[in-house]
């Protein structure tokens, strides 16, 4: 059904109606309810959360840090940890993931980036996957010799141990790309409204949350680059540093 609307005919109550392309009618009570319903959504933003969102954010990172750390010094259950961790970084990330799916790739372009600097990150970048692969290389002979070590000649048993650490492995490479995704994305918003908590010159499309400026102020100042790195990404270290699984291997005699 198209959308194309004709407005301007009435209803039974004699108030008009908004009259689809397939003759179906929205009477203008329902739509005038929708509208009312989000300025009371509006209203009920705090003035304060309104006017200093980064601040806010900040502020919530901090006291959930306090919680991870007394968690912690109290022995609580490790699932608390990990949700204080999940909850700490949970209003950023909404925000943020809201603003980079309302922005059309477009915007990003980059217009005033020079031809050398554009050669330049290409060529840090391929340093670093050579490190990388360097890396890799080296970890895998460690960890080959160190099996066979282990366990002697038995393929079924090297076989075993290799899928097993594989699957132990798994999940520190799913942070590791989380990770990675974290700092792609506060890159773009660092290009898309800059750092300052109301930015003066953003790239947001002005159709986002246009009907509602409370909201938009709120959501643009907590999707904020530098609160996304220590809201995502740090979270993402610690649960990978701090609190990771011990893996050993059992040397069978």
């Amino acid at each position: 059904m198209s959308d194309a609307r004709v407005p301007g005919e009435q209803d039974d109550s004699g108030l008009p109606a908004t009259v689809l392309a397939g003759g179906d009618t929205i009477p203008a009570g329902a739509s005038s309810a929708a509208n009312r319903q989000r300025r009371s959504l509006e209203s009920r933003l705090p003035a304060w959360l309104v006017r200093h969102p980064l601040i806010v954010g900040w502020c919530w990172i901090a006291v959930w840090l306090g919680f991870m750390a007394l968690s912690d010094s109290l022995g609580w259950a490790d699932w608390t940890w990990y949700a204080f961790v999940a909850i700490s970084a949970l209003p950023t990330l909404i925000a943020s993931l809201w603003v980079l799916h309302a922005t059309p790739r477009a915007l990003l372009k980059p217009s005033t980036d020079t031809v050398l600097s554009h050669f330049f990150v290409r060529f840090l970048t391929l340093i670093f996957a050579f490190l990388l692969w360097g890396v890799s290389v080296v970890a895998s002979a460690s960890i080959s010799s160190t099996i066979q070590a282990a366990i002697g000649a038995n393929e079924r048993e090297v076989t075993a141990l290799g899928l097993n650490l594989l699957l132990v492995a798994i999940p520190a490479v799913i942070v590791l790309m989380w990770m990675a995704l974290i700092v792609r994305c506060a890159w773009f918003l660092r290009r898309l409204r800059g750092w300052r908590q109301t930015p003066l010159k953003s790239k947001v499309p002005k159709k986002f949350l246009r009907s509602r400026p409370r909201l938009r102020a709120v959501v643009i100042g907590l999707a904020h680059p530098g609160l996304l790195l220590v809201g995502g990404l740090g979270a993402s270290l610690l649960a990978l540093f701090l609190d990771a699984a011990e893996t050993t291997l059992n040397v069978y005699l």
